[in-house]
């Protein structure tokens, strides 16, 4: 695949597809030729693969294709990357366990051609074993193709930062970042194992030909750099630089960092748009240091834009106008002032007061977000609702489910009126979850308790933000209750009830997440899930009158030429934010860290929220303590 010029900067090929489905369906598609040439000349197609919920669309594509059109896979011998150590095979959460459910029960692939790192092995064996391992991939003739995604920390399998490239088949230590990001899978951080089975860096590199896959927002920095950056075993996967038939296979979410995307006019000849002009002269600003209206003429020329200066300057009046468009950015009236003028403000004075729906995948989001907002909102006489998309009961660890089982059963033993049918509950509730296997799935018992959890938090949190608890929605899409993290499937009653709500309220203004995230996610199916009932809703009267707001979700951040509508938050609501988040006492880590990749959600969202004013203070615009961004959406 011959590069671009405006890829020039990137050391690993890399096609960015509009869709993970369309990335998915290439890969498979490659893999299904490689099986069929082989097969016809009677010989082994070799695969390695890698589990998650990134490769599951090209899984999904090949049971297809075996079904459909009778593909066979009985020729097929496959190496899976890496594996948890130390959990048995049939542990719900082993990588053992996600291969069959996801690929090899509905394929013709004999079992002794499946090979996966053996969790439980005995420690003293671990050497031997994956020695046996690295011998049977060359016994086998070696990776035809291999399959990988890309972790936080720039892993590939269980090659954690400082591993060597010519590292191979090993016992590792997880890193700390991977651990929590595991967390929700294994249902708390302090049950995801330490240590896991990985094949190397020089293991992968062996392979004939390499895919990796990456989707959202939250893989975007490290991919970047990854792609652009020298090859550095504190980046693992930048060690497959220089490999001749690597592939990388990005959304435009996992994509938008690379240079061609987030700074064309560095690689190529751009035709200026209005954001792009704001994202060239935001840019350049920070890299001269200065603010806007200092910047000459001769610190456009000397990095590189020249031809905006040519068709947009000079410096002076560009200068100004681009001040102008982001200072108009910033309000504090998100919900529109009042008998004041439209002209430069986010959003309209008329209606007011505005019906405002705040839409959460779950409970926390929306305080992450914009709890700052959601506060002014209700304080400038809004009509604020909030609805939670889902309960968010595959959050709460055991142990918290326990403790307020434990509370309601205390509560009726101090009753003299006898044993209650809310204490009897709890007793079945308690009896589940103390008779549970290690990770098995809880009981709708134990979820609705977790359920009322979370829901007691929400309503707290709310409560801080300004909000009465009477305002609070609880929507309970049906593709949460009936699924589990990484294997949602969205139906149509989901849709149905956001419908239903939205015909109800006719909302003024709309706020919502997850455009970004990885499709897996809970906050990526929920966007999905609003997007279809909007789509069923577009000639609706009071949606062609309805602005649509984006707030940032907890794994991403807006990047200043990005923002619409600028919310500045004083130090004292900056702190009652905080507050709101607190109240989520189940999402707070169980082992504190300073680590500042790692720390609690509610101390990254502060930072987050300092960041985005001291990025508007460098550019010469008022100095805040911080500021919750939003982007307008139009479909």
């Amino acid at each position: 695949m011959k590069q671009e010029e405006s890829q020039r900067l990137e050391r690993i090929r890399t096609k960015i597809v509009a869709s993970p489905s369309e990335g998915c369906a290439f890969v498979a598609s490659e893999i299904i030729s490689l099986i069929k040439e082989r097969n016809e000349s009677g010989k082994s197609t070799v695969l390695g693969l890698a589990t998650g919920s990134t490769p599951t669309g090209v899984y999904r594509e090949l049971i297809r294709i075996h079904r459909e059109e009778g593909l066979s896979f009985s020729n097929v011998i496959t190496f899976n990357l890496d594996e948890y150590y130390s959990i048995m095979p049939s542990h719900p959460e082993s990588y053992s366990h996600f291969m069959h459910e996801q690929l090899f029960d509905h394929l013709d692939i004999p079992d002794i051609n499946i090979n996966i790192p053996d969790g439980s092995v005995d420690r003293s064996d671990a050497f031997t074993f994956c020695q046996t391992y690295e011998d049977k991939i060359v016994n086998a003739g070696g990776l035809d193709i291999q399959i990988l995604g890309i972790g936080r920390t720039g892993h590939v399998g269980f090659n954690e930062p400082g591993s060597s490239q010519d590292s191979r088949t090993r016992l590792v230590h997880l890193d700390r970042l991977t651990r929590k990001d595991a967390a929700r899978d294994f249902l708390g951080e302090e049950n995801v194992p330490r240590y896991a089975l990985t094949m190397g860096v020089g293991t992968i590199f062996d392979a004939s030909r390499i895919f990796l896959l990456a989707w959202g927002q939250a893989k975007a920095g490290i991919l970047a750099r990854a792609i652009e950056g020298e090859p550095t075993d504190s980046l693992p996967a930048s060690l497959l630089q220089g490999h001749p038939k690597l592939e990388i296979f990005a959304d435009k979410a996992a994509a938008s960092e690379l240079t061609r995307r987030k700074r064309p006019w560095l690689v190529q000849q751009v035709t200026w748009e209005p954001a792009l002009i704001r994202s060239a002269v935001s840019w350049l600003s920070a890299k001269a240091g200065k603010p806007i209206l200092k910047l000459l003429d001769e610190d456009y020329s000397e990095r590189g834009l020249a031809d905006l200066l040519t068709e947009h300057g000079p410096a002076y009046d560009l200068n100004i106008r681009i001040f102008n468009e982001v200072q108009h950015t910033l309000t504090g009236w998100p919900g529109g002032k009042t008998k004041a003028s439209d002209e430069h403000r986010p959003e309209r004075a008329d209606p007011h007061p505005k019906r405002s729906l705040i839409l959460a995948p779950e409970p926390l989001d929306d305080v992450i977000g914009m709890g700052g907002t959601m506060h002014r909102l209700v304080d400038q006489g809004h009509e604020v609702t909030v609805a939670y998309l889902t309960s968010g009961n595959l959050a709460v660890p055991d142990a918290d489910a326990s403790k307020a089982a434990e509370l309601v059963v205390g509560l009726a033993e101090l009753s003299e009126g006898g044993e209650t049918e809310e204490a009897r509950f709890a007793k079945m509730a308690l009896k589940e979850l103390h008779g549970k296997d290690d990770l098995a799935s809880d009981s709708e018992n134990v979820r609705r308790i977790k359920g009322f959890i979370r829901r007691g938090e929400a309503k707290i949190a709310c409560e801080v933000c300004g909000l009465s608890s009477a305002k609070v929605r609880f929507l309970t899409l049906p593709f949460y209750e009936k699924g589990k993290y990484r294997q949602f499937s969205l139906g149509e009653d989901d849709a149905d009830l956001l419908k239903a709500l939205f015909e109800e309220i006719k909302p003024h203004q709309l706020y919502f997440t997850g455009v970004r995230s990885e499709p897996s996610t809970v906050q990526a199916n929920c966007y999905e899930a609003m997007r279809r009932a909007l789509m069923d809703l577009v000639d609706s009267t009071w949606m062609q009158q309805c602005y649509m707001w984006l707030y940032r979700g907890a794994s991403q951040e807006w990047d200043i030429q990005e923002i619409d509508m600028a919310v500045p938050l004083s130090p004292a609501e900056l702190t009652n934010k905080v507050q709101g988040i607190y109240q989520h006492q189940t999402q707070r880590s169980q082992t504190p860290t300073s680590d500042r990749t790692t720390r609690d959600i509610w101390s990254q969202s502060e930072d987050c929220d300092r960041r985005v004013a001291e990025a508007y203070d460098r550019l010469g615009l008022a100095e805040y303590e911080a500021i919750e961004g939003f982007r307008r959406w139009n479909g």
